[in-house]
């Protein structure tokens, strides 16, 4: 049985595992543009001269953000393109 403290298992039905911010932040540009992802996140990162590094730092620190983007991300792969 898998121990939970161990994180070494896969997760297949966990769409973000494996997949570090750094990429998430690329296909999502990719997609949408800045402009797009401020359309659906409302935060200076993508609004303000912004750029991969900044949006990763600003990402990084800010909870609520990332959970909005991580969000975004995984309707994304599921194929919910708006």
């Amino acid at each position: 049985m898998p121990d939970p403290a161990n994180n070494k298992h896969p997760q297949p039905r966990n769409a973000l595992h494996g997949v570090t911010l750094k990429v998430l932040l690329i296909e999502l540009h990719a997609q949408y543009g800045w402009e797009g992802l401020a359309e659906r996140v409302n935060i200076n990162c993508f609004k303000q001269d912004p750029s991969i590094k900044s949006c990763l730092k600003f990402l990084r620190k800010t909870p609520w953000a990332r959970e909005k983007v991580d969000a975004i991300y995984i309707q994304f792969k599921q194929g919910n393109h708006e």
